[in-house]
């Protein structure tokens, strides 16, 4: 068990890292380059959901935020479950 613990604590520790590096190079790369057209192919599937429900307010983009609060909840009940079988 505490090997697919380990597992989904760094899947979420990566995606979480993703997210911060995505949106801080927003702000300094063109939307085509590489570093970012590889980024939106990664997590654009897990954000546009989010835009949807939650558009952004004067500008500002709370889909990362929102993401990285629901990988952070998800994994948390994903490892208590895995926890309370083994």
């Amino acid at each position: 068990m505490s090997f697919i613990i380990t597992l989904i604590n760094t899947a979420v520790s990566l995606f979480t890292l993703l997210i911060i590096v995505n949106s801080i190079v927003s702000f300094f790369l063109s939307p085509f380059h590489p570093i970012r057209s590889a980024l939106f192919k990664i997590l654009e599937p897990m954000l546009a959901p989010i835009r949807k429900v939650i558009p952004s307010a004067n500008g500002l983009d709370f889909s990362p935020l929102i993401l990285i609060i629901l990988l952070q909840v998800i994994s948390a009940i994903l490892i208590g479950i895995l926890r309370n079988i083994g």
